[in-house]
């Protein structure tokens, strides 16, 4: 959830100005200082830097742009999964296929952002118009998700797949761009200190949007209701709001005539294609053995230009195993939310929604970074520890696969708590005795028990004698006292048939209509999987007195609260004995009121309460009374149970994955642009969100592919394909030398070569006016 590895890279490359990065252009928009290979900075003017420049006004648009748009951003992102799954009703696998496409969209998109930005439009125009797009994404997700709109699944889960193209289009494109621009502004070198500041603010606003919209938008989604449902709409719709002010921000600062805007010098990423595509066609022509393969291109382009592609290609090598790392990283919006939903997140009075996890990496990042830089790091660096980044990044990526590890540990306990599914040629029954007095039944698959009033009897699996059929039937029998049964006095003796359909769980009732008794097999069967978004899921069963007119309700209510839920008694083939679809709710303990006879009015007193807890599944029953003189009931029976493990046991995997984050990515981005040359410090931002995009698609593959079937054992996977990973990228690091270590290599060969020559005679005096190192002027 932190942004090391999505916008700081740009930032960090855009300290030096576009002459670094294209040598060749010649318009003078594009001229200023530049950082040599060696660190070393020239200037135009040596008193330049006496100069006091005004800070720039326009970087605090720039900045409330970032925040605004992150907010959007993220606020999306936080919901997508339950969005996919619950509303669009994609399988899990399936939505997290969907989110981790859309993702890896995100990340090949700021590659032809850049492109544009750099050759056709310049960065202004670049961010305004994707942003237009951005906005209109937004919008379009947001109205899929306004149920009355589309009321068939089809033409909903087309607009928003239109949403989501349009919204990877926007952040994707404006990704490389704003940062980027925000450096713009800035006069080198005379104000590096500012630009500094600059990009620490740019990152903690960054964070700061994320960590909002991850608390705020799951509240959003859950706690507002929105056509009897979780408000998906106003969920999407916020964010879609702070994306327009994002872009009225942005254009305000235009208004106002803040800009310094600076127009396309070319593409530095074009040119280095151009380079090693020119390169691999002259290897192939010619015969002649050349030192480096990239040298056959030194007929149509700069040996400065090729030499700095070499050094690039050395530290994209470095470069292969980061595409695991971030297929770890990025589950935390997709299984680790997944995860979420089938644990407890009650404390005290306080609900944690599933997806609101997430808001942990970034509080976790902002707290992280300064111990890391201000006293892990030093400490470890006085026993002569990770003192260097690459076995920093090592040490970052054995923590991400630890960090699964201990999620596929804990989705092993989880596991003992999931419901068993109906198998083939199965079906699961459970019956409740509604009846004012005690009843032997008697099915044809098992014995005899007694079942006293209200008490519920399950049959966990039941052989069917033709699996695979659309009906099977089931024969039982039922008998009671007659005398001791209230107004029920009338029972049939013969066996009673009972209608199920392979590897589905159903409740029938035991219950009476005119004073007969009469086995009722609720229509629609059980939910038992765990509830999709972690709230409970509940179905009301009813045996309810005639004169109540189809079409009213039976009222749930939180006392002291104005939520409630309303089942609605429909007018079936079972008429006032049957049972409604489940609903989500939310957990805790609600009255429950019976309707009136007249339509959409309810009795002013409760006839009883029912709680229900984070995860289960449950039936309430409401029943008339069967003995004269007493009132309605209400009962609850639970089909699955509760979550038992709590939301708070994810914390240590983010702590471990958040650690991982700072010693591999944020790592990671230092040692690219401290290792490359300042020409190539764009391409390595663009080869950097490639390995994030083409993480996501290792996701895709692992959950198309179904290498295996239990949660645990792909996190498991991720796990090993992990710590594969490392032995790679610790054998390429081991062979790997840094910047200063060459060019101490070649200060000492020099070094060598000049102790070798003869001593020459001071030929006059020495001109103390001259200095070799033009910097010390």
């Amino acid at each position: 959830m932190s942004k090391s590895g999505e916008d700081t890279e740009g930032s960090v490359s855009e300290q030096v100005p576009k002459t670094a990065i294209l040598p060749a252009v010649d318009s003078p928009e594009c001229k200023g200082s530049k950082l040599l290979d060696g660190g070393e900075k020239t200037y135009r003017d040596p008193e330049s830097t006496e100069e006091k420049i005004p800070y720039p006004k326009s970087v605090f648009f720039i900045i409330g742009n970032e925040l605004c748009e992150r907010f959007s951003y993220y606020g999306m992102k936080t919901i997508l999964t339950l969005y996919l799954k619950y509303q669009l009703l994609f399988s899990e696998d399936s939505s997290t296929v969907i989110y981790h496409v859309w993702a890896m969209m995100c990340y090949f998109t700021p590659l032809l952002g850049a492109i544009i930005a750099d050759t056709v439009l310049g960065r202004f125009r670049t961010i305004f118009y994707i942003s237009i797009i951005y906005v209109l994404g937004n919008a379009v997700l947001s109205l899929s998700a306004i149920t009355p709109f589309f009321p068939s699944l089809d033409p909903k889960i087309g607009v928003a797949m239109t949403g989501l193209f349009l919204i990877a289009l926007g952040t994707g494109g404006i990704k490389p761009c704003v940062s980027a621009f925000g450096g713009d502004q800035f006069v080198l070198p005379q104000q590096e200190k500012e630009l500094t500041r600059f990009f620490s603010i740019f990152y903690f606003s960054i964070n700061t949007g994320s960590f909002l919209s991850t608390y705020t938008t799951p509240l959003l989604r859950d706690d507002v209701k929105c056509f009897g449902q979780d408000c998906y709409a106003l969920a999407f719709g916020v964010p879609a709001v702070l994306m327009v002010i994002a872009l009225v921000i942005f254009m305000l600062g235009y208004l106002f005539k803040y800009y310094k805007i600076v127009p396309p010098c070319g593409s530095v990423i074009t040119n280095v294609c151009r380079v090693v595509s020119h390169a691999l066609k002259m290897k192939r022509k010619s015969p002649k053995m050349r030192d480096h393969w990239l040298d056959h291109a030194d007929d149509k382009f700069s040996k400065e230009l090729i030499a700095d592609v070499k050094v690039l290609l050395k530290v994209l090598l470095m470069y292969i195993p980061l595409p695991i790392f971030w297929a770890l990283f990025d589950q935390q919006g997709s299984r680790w939310t997944f995860q979420a939903t089938r644990m407890n997140g009650e404390i005290g009075g306080f609900t944690i929604k599933p997806d609101q996890m997430q808001v942990v990496n970034p509080v976790l990042i902002l707290i992280l970074i300064p111990i890391f830089d201000s006293f892990i790091y030093p400490m470890l660096g006085k026993c002569n520890l990770l003192k260097r980044q690459l076995p920093r990044m090592f040490v970052g990526g054995l923590l991400a696969g630890i960090a699964f590890v201990v999620s596929g540990m804990l989705e092993l306990k989880l596991e003992s708590t999931y419901p068993v599914p109906v198998g083939q040629g199965e079906a699961r029954l459970s019956f409740i005795n509604t009846l004012p007095c005690d009843v032997t039944f008697s099915p044809e698959w098992d014995e005899s028990v007694t079942l006293t009033s209200m008490e519920q009897k399950k049959y966990e699996s039941v052989p069917l004698d033709r699996p695979g059929s659309i009906l099977n039937d089931l024969h039982v029998s039922i008998s009671f006292d007659k005398t001791a049964c209230g107004e029920v006095t009338e029972y049939n003796e013969g066996p009673i048939t009972v209608q199920v359909v392979d590897k589905t769980a159903f409740t029938a009732m035991i219950t009476a209509s005119d004073h007969k008794a009469m086995i009722v097999n609720v229509n629609p069967p059980d939910e038992y999987e765990k509830p999709t978004a972690g709230n409970p899921s509940v179905r009301m069963l009813f045996n309810l007195d005639p004169s109540i007119p189809f079409n009213s309700s039976v009222l749930l209510k939180l006392p002291e609260d104005s939520l409630s839920y309303n089942f609605y008694i429909s007018n079936s083939d079972q008429g006032h004995i049957s049972g409604t679809k489940f609903q989500t709710i939310e957990p805790g303990t609600y009255d429950v009121f019976l309707p009136t006879t007249k339509l959409g009015e309810h009795e002013k007193e409760p006839i009883g309460e029912i709680t229900v807890k984070f995860g289960g599944v449950y039936n309430f029953l409401v029943e008339k009374p069967l003995v004269k003189g007493e009132n309605a009931t209400v009962t609850v029976y639970q089909i699955t149970e509760e979550n038992s493990v709590h939301m708070l046991w994810l914390i240590p995997q983010y702590l471990i994955i958040t650690i991982s984050e700072v010693m591999f990515s944020i790592t990671g981005l230092e040692f690219s642009f401290t290792q490359a040359p300042a020409t190539m410090k764009s391409v390595l931002q663009a080869a950097w969100l490639l390995t994030t995009a083409f993480g996501n698609l290792i996701v895709v593959v692992v959950a198309e592919a179904k290498f295996v079937k239990r949660q645990s054992m792909e996190f498991f996977l991720f796990a090993g394909l992990m710590f594969v990973d490392m032995v790679i990228f610790a054998a390429l690091a081991f062979n790997y030398k840094y910047v200063d270590e060459v060019k101490e290599e070649r200060t000492n060969t020099n070094t060598r070569a000049d102790d070798d020559r003869p001593p020459v005679a001071a030929a006059g005096k020495e001109n103390e006016g001259f200095c070799d190192d033009e910097t010390k002027l």
